[in-house]
C-alpha cells in the first residue's frame, strides 16, 4: 500500500467525525469485537496503528478549518452519546463515572469549539452529523449488556481517544486557522487526560 493510500485511509475516519453540535440523538457501533481477548488484541492493534505510518499519516495530514471543526464536533457528539449510554448501563463504577465525565468535558469542548469556530474569517460553522463509524459504535453500546458493554465502551474509548489525539495535534501543529489551533492546543490536555484515564481502568 502506497503512502498516499495511508493518508487516504487515516483521514477517512476523521473526516467522518465530522459534525455535532450536540446532537445526541444518533445511535451508534459494531467493532466487530467479539471476546474479550480479541477486543485486548484490537485495542493493542488501534495502539500500534497510531505509531506506524497510518497513524503518523493521519496526525500529519493538513485539514482545513472546516475538516477539523466538522471532526471534532462529530467527535463531541459521539462522545455525549456514548458517555450517557455508559452512565445509564455500565456495571463499573469507574466507567459510570467516566461516561458522566465524558458527557460534561465534551458539551463543553462543543461549547469552546463553537467560539473558536465563530472568530475564523471567514466564520466556520461545524457540521453537526456523526460518522457511519460513530453510529454503529452507539448501536453496539446499544446493543450490548452487563459486563459485555463495559468491554464495548472501554475498546471504542481507547480507539476514539487515539484518533481524537492524533487530529488535535495535527492541527495545532499545522492547521490554518489560528483560534482553532489555540483550541486544538487546549484540547489536547482535555483529551490526554481522558485517554490516560480510560486506557488505567
Amino acid at each position: 500500500m502506497t503512502n498516499k493510500q495511508l493518508l487516504i485511509l487515516g483521514i477517512a475516519p476523521l473526516l467522518a467525525l465530522g459534525a455535532c453540535g450536540g446532537n445526541t440523538d444518533s445511535p451508534g457501533v459494531d467493532n466487530g469485537m467479539e471476546t474479550s481477548m480479541s477486543t485486548g488484541n484490537a485495542m493493542a492493534d488501534d495502539r500500534a496503528m497510531m505509531n506506524d505510518g497510518a497513524g503518523n499519516a493521519m496526525a500529519a495530514a493538513a485539514m482545513t478549518g472546516q475538516d477539523f471543526a466538522d471532526t471534532v464536533a462529530a467527535s463531541d457528539a459521539y462522545e455525549i452519546a456514548a458517555g450517557k449510554l455508559a452512565q445509564a448501563k455500565a456495571t463499573s463504577a469507574g466507567l459510570k463515572a467516566f461516561g458522566a465525565e465524558m458527557v460534561a468535558a465534551h458539551t463543553q469542548s462543543t461549547d469552546k469549539l463553537k467560539a473558536a469556530a465563530g472568530k475564523a474569517s471567514p466564520a466556520i460553522t461545524p457540521a453537526p452529523a456523526l460518522t457511519a463509524e460513530q453510529q454503529a459504535h452507539l448501536q453496539a453500546l446499544q446493543a450490548a449488556t452487563g459486563t459485555a458493554f463495559d468491554t464495548e465502551y472501554k475498546a471504542q474509548q481507547v480507539a476514539a481517544h487515539a484518533q481524537a489525539l492524533a487530529a488535535v495535534r495535527g492541527y495545532a501543529a499545522r492547521g490554518d486557522v489560528e483560534s482553532l489551533r489555540a483550541f486544538a492546543r487546549e484540547a489536547e490536555g482535555m483529551i490526554a487526560k481522558h485517554d490516560d484515564a480510560i486506557r488505567g481502568m
